[in-house]
């Protein structure tokens, strides 16, 4: 249960970002209560699951799923760049997520 509110919260993480970006488009007050709902959201799962998996990979996960997540939808939804040398650090950060999955 403590991972999967882990992987949650950065997922909210990334929509926080998102909204971030949206915000600097449309100025409007419903951009900045999901602004504020994703990353509070964000903290409280991370807040919860930390009670049960270690402070620092918890941490460097949610990390982790926030940058990910972010430049992917950065990618795929602003037309940000998908140059190979970009698409190789994102997958070294996803590989790095993911060994510390498995090794704690």
């Amino acid at each position: 249960m403590a991972w999967f509110t882990l992987i949650l919260a950065g997922l909210m993480e990334t929509f926080g970002v998102v909204m971030i970006n949206q915000l600097s488009v449309k100025k409007n007050w419903q951009t900045v209560i999901l602004l504020i709902l994703g990353f509070s959201s964000s903290l409280a799962l991370l807040s919860f699951s930390l009670q049960f998996i270690p402070m620092g990979t918890g941490y460097a996960i949610w990390t982790g799923i926030g940058v990910v997540g972010s430049a992917l939808v950065g990618m795929l939804i602003f037309g940000e760049s998908k140059d190979w040398k970009r698409m190789l650090f994102i997958a070294m950060i996803l590989g790095a997520v993911v060994g510390l999955k498995l090794v704690s």
